[in-house]
């Protein structure tokens, strides 16, 4: 497994950060990020934090856990799958005391159990496991579930409570058989134990789609979980229903509870950190696009949330007033798109570059400029006729034409994927609905749910329609009202693509792709979509996130980039899948999973990393691919002389 190889920022992370853990003495804080790294922060004096030392994982950094009776104890959890445990010193100087591996999938979150000495830490596999947090032994499987298990709370008298993709939130006992309730701690706010019911060793409760963040109250007795729909419910420990908070339009991702129990912090999809008191009443609101509140955290008065920029960002618990906030934003590239012979890359910034193309991709030195579309991260792009339309995770459609800015309403939900389908413009949302916009105005003129998952990949097909993919594990073609689902991944599916309306490739979390030939039969209600000949492509060790398709349908060439941070390369023969199956090769490498693709014209394609790095590849007369120019978005950012356009409303 390569590591992560970014250059290291002296001012805090260099990419998103993924979580955030305050001590509960509010005097610590750790941070993880894409990066790879966690920092360790001094936030002693909260509206100067400082950096104490930086941990490295060999991959992304999902979360960390303070031990609850041993304070410079902390434990991390990785898509490197593994956990460590470190003993952080004040003076920098850490111990590595132990690692908990191997885990079959990424740990997304790990928990304490109340004695300190073990730990359940939860997977992309589904399971939640117990180890032994000093020697790093495994002890027994918790539970699992039957898609992603997102994260996990522990309460004080030894309750595990899980949620995941599949809906499910569990609560079980992996202690010693005590009886339910022995050694549940004192000193709750009214607030929280109001009408919590008996507690349990085991339950479970299902809900219609993703759960993603949970929370035991201080005292144990409830038990806060954040839905896809945008509320929080909570549950007493047999998981009955106590109160349901309206949060937001937009998925709830994170919950954190005041250490009185009297209050509630709440992460959602629309940017914001949301606060409110035990009886549901919303008693203050931030919004802020560089906040990614897919963790929230709360110790002595402080809430920490994690963000899009370099640092964290800390707020007063008793009126959300801001604190201290992250000093520089980070330009890793989400989208890519073309238009009128220039390049345009979507950022965690807000900032679209825009890259002169040469012919033939000659290696001269491009003219770039910025174009300040958003305060927050641009997940997704598209553009026709000089007019640039970009997609971000505060859920807005953003339109640039003739240097003037329009913004859509709040859809709902963060928009990685859009397209075009004739004169209209389609939005894929995580909730997994195709909303459908008037390119002008932006005024939305239809939606509709068409997929159980997340729409993570648009593409438009010639004469009408449009390819999807989404977290469901399908690839779907056809209208925004009448789609036909043309095959199945074994996992989620990030990207897909297409060549001359004819062939079609997708990307998926299940380490493969596969690619066919499609195509369209009239009838009644629109066309329906068939595939045949489907194939599939083997290569990348993980995850693979981007795709795409040169050359000509009869021998297609399809470009791939993973998680595991390679860009692949295979070309089909319609004749032998056999032959097929056994071919690939590895093109280039980068220093961070790959995240998008685009191509340029029939032969050459733009691939983006997370590291930055963007490549024009391209295949030459005799189908061979090669790498045609290599450039930095850091380099980008300086040819664009950090001057940004000025956009007029």
């Amino acid at each position: 497994m390569r590591a992560i190889s970014l250059p290291a920022s002296p001012s805090g992370h260099a990419a998103p950060l993924t979580h955030v853990a305050l001590r509960s003495d509010g005097l610590r804080l750790a941070s993880c990020s894409y990066d790879g790294t966690v920092l360790v922060w001094d936030v002693s004096e909260p509206a100067k934090p400082r950096r104490l030392s930086r941990l490295r994982h060999r991959r992304l950094v999902n979360a960390a856990a303070w031990n609850p009776s041993t304070p410079e104890l902390l434990a991390t959890a990785s898509a490197d799958k593994t956990v460590a445990v470190w003993r952080i010193a004040d003076d920098g100087h850490n111990e590595l005391v132990s690692v908990l591996a191997r885990h079959t999938d990424d740990i997304n979150a790990v928990a304490w159990m109340p004695d300190g000495e073990r730990l359940i830490c939860v997977s992309e596999d589904g399971r939640a496991t117990l180890w032994s947090a000093l020697t790093g032994a495994f002890l027994s499987e918790v539970g699992s579930h039957t898609a992603h298990c997102m994260a996990v709370s522990v309460s004080v008298d030894g309750l595990v409570a899980t949620v995941g993709e599949d809906g499910m939130v569990a609560v079980r006992r992996p202690g010693d058989g005590s009886p339910p309730g022995a050694g549940a701690g004192a000193g709750a706010g009214a607030g929280a134990d109001a009408g919590a019911g008996a507690e349990a060793d085991a339950a479970t409760r299902y809900y219609d789609s993703s759960v993603e963040g949970c929370a035991w109250s201080h005292s144990g007795k409830v038990l806060a979980v954040a839905l896809d729909d945008g509320t929080v419910d909570l549950l007493t420990s047999g998981l009955e229903q106590l109160r349901t908070l309206a949060v937001s339009d937009s998925a709830a991702r994170a919950v954190a509870w005041s250490e009185d129990d009297t209050a509630l912090v709440v992460g959602a999809y629309d940017g914001s950190v949301h606060f409110f008191d035990v009886h549901g009443d919303r008693t203050h609101q931030v919004h802020d696009p560089r906040v990614w509140p897919r963790s929230v955290s709360v110790a002595r008065g402080i809430v920490a949330a994690g963000s899009f920029w370099n640092g964290p960002h800390l707020y007063r618990l008793s009126d959300g007033a801001r604190i201290a906030e992250p000093g520089a934003p980070n330009h890793g590239p989400n989208a890519l798109a073309v238009d009128g012979g220039e390049l345009l890359i979507g950022c965690d910034s807000g900032t679209v570059f825009a890259v002169s193309l040469t012919p033939d991709h000659a290696k001269a030195t491009p003219a770039v400029r910025a174009l300040p579309v958003a305060d927050g991260p641009v997940l997704s792009l598209a553009a026709r006729d000089g007019a640039l339309y970009a997609g971000t995770y505060a859920g807005h459609v953003i339109s640039l034409r003739d240097g003037h800015r329009r913004v859509s309403a709040q859809l709902g939900a963060p928009l990685p994927s859009l397209c075009f389908d004739g004169d209209t413009l389609v939005a894929g949302t995580y909730n997994g609905e195709l909303v459908v916009l008037d390119p002008l105005t932006l005024a939305v003129t239809d939606r509709r749910t068409a997929h159980g998952g997340s729409v993570k990949s648009l593409t438009a097909l010639d004469g009408g329609g449009f390819l999807s993919a989404a977290t469901d594990r399908t690839v779907a073609a056809g209208g925004v009202r009448a789609r036909t689902t043309l095959w199945e991944h074994g996992n989620l599916v990030n990207a897909v693509a297409v060549l001359d309306g004819r062939v079609a490739a997708s990307a998926s979390r299940d380490h493969t792709v596969k690619v066919a030939a499609i195509a369209a039969t009239p009838g009644p209600a629109g066309p329906s979509w068939q595939a045949r000949s489907v194939q599939t492509l083997l290569g990348p060790d993980e995850s693979v996130k981007c795709v795409g398709l040169l050359g000509d349908a009869g021998a297609p060439v399809v470009l791939a980039g993973s998680y595991d941070f390679g860009l692949y390369v295979w070309h089909v023969d319609w004749d032998s899948t056999a032959r097929t199956l056994a071919s690939g090769r590895l093109l280039a490498e980068f220093s961070q999973g790959l995240s998008c693709m685009t191509p340029l014209d029939d032969r050459s394609a733009a691939v983006a990393g997370w590291d930055g790095r963007i490549l024009v590849v391209g295949i030459g007369a005799d189908g061979t691919a090669g790498v045609r120019r290599d450039w930095q978005i850091d380099e980008l950012a300086v040819l664009a002389g950090g001057r940004e356009e000025v956009l007029t409303a």
